[in-house]
């Protein structure tokens, strides 16, 4: 009853804090410098280990550079590498990687993000829910509010190295993205896409089990 209790009071300054501007800007002063992604050092040694969740045998290289800030989630689960350079920032929105990932050489992930299992992701990816406000022409960009919407990558897809995956994409299951791809679209499981847009160029036919040309007027008519 206790813990319940305590966990009604949580919730209770949460929504305390999202409603009230002043106290909210107060508090990511305290977790946040100013102008700045990264939290304070004491939220990383004294809060984040026991906040987010890190499965066993996952390893975050020591030159990774983790801004995770306590009321939003990160977790990622067992057997899986974040490689040094790489950036994951929860800022905007929640990120969960799954087991067996493999997130190579100076990525780039910004929430709202959910990965599956089994994912590689090779070197210099981009992969953001966040997208900067700019419709206000006599606010410069930067004071402009942003906007997030969630990526979704399932389990066992490979995107290539210089790949940008963009907010509110979903890549279905065992696809592939090629490198220097652009993906600004939901790209349907068990296909391989390239390009700037990209497109789908193969799909997995089950009947013949090969992976097989996209015809080009199939390709036009997703486009139109």
């Amino acid at each position: 009853m206790e813990a319940i209790k305590n966990q009604s009071t949580i919730q209770q300054f949460i929504q305390k804090v999202k409603s009230d501007e002043r106290l909210k800007k107060i508090l990511l002063r305290v977790l946040i410098p100013k102008n700045q992604a990264r939290p304070r050092r004491w939220v990383k040694i004294f809060i984040n280990p026991f906040k987010h969740q890190k499965g066993r045998n996952t390893l975050i290289r020591r030159n990774a550079r983790m801004d995770l800030l306590p009321f939003r989630s990160f977790s990622i689960g067992k057997d899986s590498t974040i490689e040094d350079f790489s950036v994951v920032n929860n800022g905007m929105g929640a990120v969960k990687i799954g087991d067996n990932v493999r997130i190579g050489l100076s990525n780039v992930l910004i929430g709202p993000l959910t990965i599956g299992n089994y994912v590689i992701l090779a070197q210099n990816v981009v992969i953001s829910g966040l997208n900067h406000g700019f419709r206000e022409i006599e606010t410069p960009i930067c004071k402009q509010k942003c906007t997030t919407s969630p990526i979704v990558i399932e389990d066992e897809c490979w995107i290539g190295a210089n790949a940008v995956i963009t907010a509110g994409v979903t890549i279905g299951k065992h696809s592939v993205v090629a490198a220097g791809s652009v993906v600004t679209k939901d790209i349907a499981s068990y296909s391989i896409a390239a390009g700037n847009p990209a497109r789908v160029i193969k799909k997995y036919n089950p009947d013949t089990k090969e992976w097989e040309k996209v015809k080009q007027d199939t390709l036009l008519q997703r486009v139109s």
